[in-house]
């Protein structure tokens, strides 16, 4: 059975702010299969930011071309499909004219550890079940302290059989507008992406995905 499903969340000072459906296909109905995602947008500024006051520099638009994009997760392919995922993101970036995203190995590790509590624990959400949200995982790794001004964002997947490829799973997150928007949000400088194989309701097939956005302002 081929399954997917994609959830995302940027915080605002205020939470959640809009729900949608996106559509899936499922192996054997042939159909397409509606699947929830939630979406939320925001930052953090200090009280006085001068964001934007240096010269800005338009970014040279260039081709990307990305490898590997349709192997699907195994233990011996983890590394591939981690660094397809991000090829991906850098080439729909560049297409637009953005900055290309950086690993960080803190986002990382709050990405890996979200993707391994939802298979461990059988949920599929930002806040986990100890109610740490996204933002918390990213502090408590050290990304950015409490009080610094940052803006942050996080897109959620699960998928099997084919629908895990790094293609499908990309191809299912641009289709959807709130994954889209964290994407190709011109802020971000870098990402984290933690892959467990296994999903929510079985760890046994298909993997989990968590990608995490962040930067500095």
């Amino acid at each position: 059975m081929i399954a997917t499903k994609l959830l995302t969340r940027f915080l605002p000072a205020a939470a959640v702010v809009a729900g949608l459906l996106i559509a899936a296909p499922a192996a054997d109905a042939g159909k397409k299969k509606p699947v929830k995602a939630s979406v939320a947008l925001g930052d953090k500024r200090p009280a006085k930011a001068h964001i934007g006051a240096a010269k800005k520099t338009k970014a040279r638009r260039a081709a990307v071309t990305c490898t590997n994009t349709d192997v699907m997760p195994t233990p011996e392919t983890l590394e591939l499909v981690e660094d397809a995922l991000l090829c991906l993101h850098n080439q729909v970036r560049a297409e637009r004219g953005l900055p290309s995203l950086r690993r960080n190995a803190r986002l990382a590790r709050a990405a890996l550890s979200h993707s391994t509590a939802m298979v461990k624990e059988g949920f599929f959400e930002h806040t986990g079940l100890d109610g740490d949200t996204f933002v918390d995982r990213i502090l408590a790794a050290r990304y950015v302290k409490r009080n610094d001004a940052w803006t942050l964002g996080e897109n959620l997947a699960w998928g099997t059989g084919e629908l895990s490829t790094p293609a499908e799973i990309m191809r299912a997150w641009m289709n959807s507008s709130g994954h889209r928007a964290n994407i190709v949000k011109k802020a971000y400088r870098e990402i984290g992406i933690g892959i467990r194989l296994g999903v929510p309701s079985d760890p046994g097939v298909g993997a989990t995905i968590t990608a995490t956005f962040g930067a500095k302002l």
